[in-house]
């Protein structure tokens, strides 16, 4: 969205007329479900605030001023043919284009969500359609080579006046204002949203809300958060409300939705056209007009002639019509009314190691009462209880649709650091019937060997320190244990395995000497190094005993010598004669 300079602009009575005409055309090819006035808006039985909406200041954006310009009323056509190049472009194929960055990062959140939340269904079209009231698409596709703005997009500061007061949350780190908020991006998140929402589209390591890859990838993992599925209307009107809680936000989004569903095509980067109008005009202030209601048809009357007498009322008929009640048809049952119960898919055991991800998936059947799978019904799976296991993508909760074998599976869980059961249920969404439960389990990272990463032989003298601190690496099945538990104890011996009060010994943080470290993790490589040893007076050959998670184990040799105590010749000695 263009920066706030205070210049607001005017629309005229004709600018309004155009408008409502052209959501009145583009009202006739709205998403099935989705219900219309006579003048095209999207009523208000479906397009209800979502109960989830938003992040408590105003969804996404913070409810801030968007572009209200809705498409033409002439359809887009596809990607112009070499023999119209040249030619001028009419105003369909010029708002249908969109710059080729902006659109490539649009397909590739969708390619990126229909992977990580198949229960979502988002379609790019529908980040295409906020993109363009948002920044009217990075204002044109103003974007550099790696998808980043060449200028930040700025909305206005949420000071209260006139918008929403939003106080400063991120120390102008994303907008430059270290005292109010303000939108920010192509996609306009306020900081206090990016800072949970935020993702790296493009992997470069960085969040970052003016690059066009990364802003679309968050705006779509925030519209599929919810278990809501954009494919249904109601869901995807709530996912709408909750970027920008405004219902002619909701119809101007709707309108581009449906219209770039016709088609549209790529253009160059920074050709794109950029909206004029925006909802903090004045004259979009204004409430909408009511629709108009159909009159009763009367019988036309006559007008008096000056000074002659009113025409006589006709009189009533004597006996009302006999009216027949239409005849109705109840409807026919949806796949969803059929389901009666689940069944379990094909799921195999579920277990899977701290961290990894489980090699079996999730998959629930809907049957009707007879045992026939039902086809084309969603399938709800949530992750219940206190753990850190979710779905791939972060979330606790995936919506699936059943294929014709009326088999839904869920998308890949990948198991959290606490370990233990962990149940995920399937329910039927719409049709109140038992869940299925299913129990996963998470077990402790383990390590099958762990060995010195060195060969260096480990000395002390009696009474002071080893030069060389022990460092291990841990592996399972060749491959680096990570965030594996470790704990090293000074033993008697190789048949006794029990600490040692004697010999080498750690200290903790008091200073005290300590021969047993328990609470110890490798790292990312699967390396741990110990802390530093000292020796007490005690001579000889020890033992450190290292084990790890799984049973894994490795004995450590350590030598303390004699302390070297040679005497110095005494001053008072003469030399012999």
């Amino acid at each position: 969205m263009a920066a706030h300079i205070g210049r607001r602009l005017r629309k005229g009575a004709a600018t309004t007329a155009v408008a409502a005409a052209a959501v009145a055309a583009l009202s006739a090819s709205q998403a099935p479900g989705v219900a219309v006035d006579d003048h095209g808006r999207t009523t208000a039985s479906d397009a209800q605030t979502a109960p989830e909406a938003g992040s408590g200041e105003g969804g996404a954006t913070g409810n801030s001023p968007y572009y209200t310009d809705l498409p033409p009323l002439n359809s887009p056509k596809p990607t112009p043919t070499e023999s119209s190049l040249g030619t001028p472009v009419a105003q369909g194929e010029a708002e249908a284009g969109i710059p080729a960055t902006v659109l490539d990062a649009y397909k590739k959140a969708e390619a990126e969500l229909a992977s990580s939340k198949p229960g979502c269904n988002l379609p790019w079209e529908l980040l295409a359609a906020i993109g363009k009231v948002e920044s009217g698409q990075a204002r044109g596709g103003a974007v550099d080579a790696n998808g980043t703005t060449i200028t930040p997009i700025l909305g206005p500061e949420l000071d209260g006046n006139g918008f929403a007061l939003i106080k400063d949350t991120d120390n102008g780190a994303y907008d430059g204002n270290s005292t109010y908020d303000q939108a920010v991006g192509p996609m306009q998140f306020i900081p206090s949203t990016w800072a949970w929402a935020g993702r790296d589209g493009n992997g470069d390591g960085v969040k970052d809300p003016n690059n066009v890859y990364d802003a679309a990838l968050a705006a779509g993992h925030y519209l599929c958060r919810n278990g809501w599925d954009l494919s249904v209307a109601d869901d995807l009107d709530r996912a709408i409300l909750s970027y920008n809680n405004s219902q002619a936000y909701l119809g101007t989004v709707r309108s581009w939705l449906e219209y770039y569903r016709k088609g549209t095509h790529e253009v160059p980067d920074g050709t794109g056209s950029v909206p004029s109008s925006r909802s903090d005009d004045d004259s979009d202030r204004a409430e909408p007009t009511p629709s108009p209601t159909t009159p009763a048809k009367t019988k036309p009357t006559t007008p008096a002639t000056p000074g002659s007498a009113s025409p006589e009322p006709t009189p009533p008929a004597s006996t009302p019509p006999t009216t027949t009640p239409p005849t109705t048809t109840p409807p026919a049952p949806t796949p969803t009314d059929t389901v009666d119960h689940l069944v379990d898919g094909g799921t195999a055991k579920l277990s899977a190691r701290a961290g990894d991800t489980f090699a079996q998936k999730i998959s629930a059947k809907a049957e009707t009462k007879d045992g026939t799978a039902v086809g084309k019904v969603r399938v709800r799976f949530t992750i219940v209880g206190d753990t850190d296991t979710t779905f791939a993508g972060g979330e606790s909760v995936a919506t699936v649709v059943t294929k014709d074998s009326g088999v839904a599976v869920a998308p890949a869980l990948v198991a959290g650091e606490k370990t233990g059961d962990v149940v995920v249920r399937a329910t039927v969404v719409g049709r109140s019937i038992t869940g299925l439960d299913y129990q996963a389990t998470v077990t402790e990272r383990v390590a099958d060997s762990v060995a010195r990463t060195t060969s260096t032989a480990l000395t002390c003298a009696a009474g002071g320190e080893f030069a060389e601190r022990v460092e291990l690496k841990a592996t399972y099945q060749g491959a680096a244990a990570d965030n594996v538990a470790v704990t090293a104890t000074v033993i008697k011996g190789l048949l006794d395995t029990s600490e040692n009060d004697k010999g080498p010994y750690f200290k903790d943080a008091d200073g005290t000497a300590v021969r047993t470290l328990t609470g110890l993790k490798t790292d990312a490589q699967g390396v741990v190094r110990l802390p530093k040893m000292y020796a007490d007076s005690s001579t000889g050959i020890f033992l450190l005993r290292v084990t790890t998670a799984g049973g894994a184990s490795r004995l450590v040799w350590l030598t303390v010598s004699a302390a070297d105590v040679s005497p110095t010749p005494s001053a008072s000695a003469s030399p012999s004669a």
